[in-house]
């Protein structure tokens, strides 16, 4: 490999980066769904000639389609896919749908790029294709394998027709699967533009150098933050929706040699029901890079350069590596709670760079049904809820897991869905006290306007997000009903389908919270105060978590403050470093 000057170097990496965000911008034009179109579950990529991931968000699966292909890939070639057993666990359930094109400069293959986006409706027996109460994948929907949907440049329209076919939604998939394509398209023009104006050695080269670069920097953070003792950390994802659980998933993490050991031996079997994650080794690899990255050192590209220096171990039949064919639909409370297992394992060694637990899964609500005009209506929302409390300060209130996912607008939703949005409100209290508080819950309060079914799927109602250093846990999620004329709650199923609601019927959906991070005596007094003034903590809360008190106009109390929190100090002496509240028992971390 022939050096590239730092100039071109940096040129080709933001040329890149920017080509990666343009992806996304066709996408999101193109798109239907508001699931795509307006909260941006999709996620790009550009790859080299032997398909690792130079930038994007989730690599590893372009080498195990093109092999299944045996070298028969072609200029013009468009490839899609969606079962996640036919590809290795690259996409983990049959809603995304996943679309890969080789890029090809003067006749010479010199990268991919790839695109995977969740779809609406993809068959099953439920609206929405994630059955809450699966116990197969047969029951999720349609699952194609990877196969040609352009070849040579021409459309395959049996495939096409044979997707459609089999979705509620075909209008909207439609749309969402021709913006994925464009997206790649989009980018595959813009990497011949870096052929044409630096040459196609030097982009490659390049390439590899950008992968390198991080490889290197991947190592000095394993030797920095990775010991050879092992950690280990334990976390739970409440149930699988078919009455059994909670599930425990338990990480440890060690230096061997070179190489970083992630190892989930002791996670429990895979479920019955729907939230197994059949994950592919590399991106259970790409997703503790990430992390690591996110956590020690954010200036790394994120690629996948550094993969050789990670060793994953996934016990098969476990919640992490399920035997065909486990069902997988709602397999992302299971990968959030991923993410809070790696934070919890990393910061026994690097507490001070680490985070809390968040509201760990990935709420859904779905409400299908027919209007005045017997049309066909299928409204799905991604929500949000509390981000956890950081070393850099407090963690967010309401937000996705997600970079770059965003809210979907409330006058998108009354617009086009017979549905109005009466409250959208953080959670009072729901942020785990901490120097740093854990963001809020949302409670999303939507009144339907016809009758029809609605779906819910959530998580940690009990399991509650932990916190760290000091910081107190965060609040759990909860749903309710109010029939039309009762003006009674009644509490509904963290997982339910087909919940019958007429005219007039309220749904309040309350996510969970997050930990908080550090000493909650530690936090200033002026700024809990603020808190209690924009009503993301109660006064009680105030004094019983922070030791602030606050006087009827909701100023402090300086001197009964001191002498609050002092005498906290001495009763609870050091805080410990994790704080599970109620659940679950001690063993958690080791």
């Amino acid at each position: 490999m022939s050096n590239v000057d730092p100039i071109t170097l940096d040129i080709i990496e933001n040329a890149l980066k920017n080509a990666r965000f343009e992806m996304d911008g066709v996408v999101v034009r193109i798109a239907l769904s508001p699931v795509i179109r307006e909260q941006h579950d999709e996620f790009p990529m550009i790859c080299n000639a032997r398909g690792q991931m130079v930038v994007g968000q989730f690599g590893s699966y372009i080498p195990a389609i093109v092999e299944q292909f045996e070298g028969d890939i072609n200029e013009g070639d468009v490839f899609v896919w969606n079962d996640p057993y036919a590809c290795k666990g690259s996409i983990s359930h049959n809603n995304d749908w996943c679309v890969m094109m080789p890029i090809f400069h003067e006749g010479v293959l010199v990268g991919f790029s790839s695109i995977f986006g969740h779809m609406v409706d993809v068959g099953g027996k439920v609206p929405g294709s994630m059955p809450f109460d699966a116990r197969s994948i047969w029951e999720e929907g349609l699952r194609i394998p990877p196969v040609r949907i352009f070849e040579k440049g021409v459309m395959n329209r049996g495939v096409l027709d044979i997707m459609l076919n089999n979705t509620r939604t075909p209008d909207m998939n439609r749309a969402d699967l021709m913006a994925l394509i464009a997206g790649c398209r989009t980018a595959a023009t813009r990497v011949r533009e870096l052929c044409d104006r630096f040459g196609r050695e030097t982009y490659m080269n390049a390439c590899d150098m950008l992968l390198e670069r991080t490889r290197d920097a991947m190592k000095v953070l394993i030797d920095k933050y990775i010991s050879e003792e092992p950690v280990s950390f334990t976390d739970y994802v409440d149930d699988d929706g078919v009455g059994n659980g909670p599930f425990k998933m338990t990480l440890s993490i060690y230096k061997r040699g070179d190489k970083a050991v992630f190892d989930w031996t002791g996670t429990d079997d895979q479920a019955e029901g729907p939230i197994n994650f059949h994950i592919h080794e590399g991106l259970c690899k790409l997703f503790f890079g990430v992390y690591m990255i996110m956590a020690f050192d954010p200036s790394i590209l994120f690629n996948e350069g550094f993969y050789d220096l990670f060793e994953v171990v996934l016990p098969e039949g476990s919640l992490l590596n399920p035997r065909f064919p486990a069902a997988l639909s709602n397999r992302l409370n299971t990968h959030t709670r991923f993410f809070d297992c790696q934070a919890g394992a990393l910061g026994q060694r690097a507490p001070h760079l680490s985070m809390a637990a968040g509201y760990g899964t990935s709420p859904h609500f779905i409400f299908t049904g027919h209007d005045k005009d017997n049309k066909y209506f299928q409204l799905m929302e991604l929500l949000f809820g509390g981000v956890p409390g950081r070393p850099r300060g407090d963690g967010l209130d309401g937000h996705a897991w997600w970079p770059l996912f965003s809210a979907t607008p409330i006058e998108y939703i009354e617009n086009y869905y017979p549905v109005l949005v009466e409250s959208y409100r953080p959670i009072r209290d729901s942020g785990g006290a901490g120097l740093n508080r854990g963001g809020a819950g949302i409670e999303k309060v939507y009144r339907v306007l016809e009758p029809g079914k609605v779906s819910i799927h959530d998580d940690r109602e009990v399991v509650p997000p932990w916190g760290i250093n000091g910081g107190q846990f965060g609040g759990t999620s909860s749903k309710w009903l109010i029939r039309s004329g009762t003006g009674e709650p009644e509490r509904i199923p963290s997982k339910i389908d087909n919940l019958a609601v007429n005219a007039g019927d309220v749904v309040v959906f309350n996510t969970a919270g997050s930990g908080g991070w550090g000493d909650p005596l530690d936090r200033p007094a002026e700024t809990v105060a603020r808190d209690v003034r924009y009503d993301l903590v109660s006064v009680e809360k105030a004094r019983d978590a922070y030791g602030v008190v606050l006087t009827a106009d909701i100023t402090v109390d300086d001197l009964a403050t001191a002498r609050l929190r002092e005498g906290m100090r001495k009763e609870r002496g050091e805080p410990e470093p994790f704080n599970f509240g109620y659940f679950p028992p001690a063993e958690a971390a080791e």
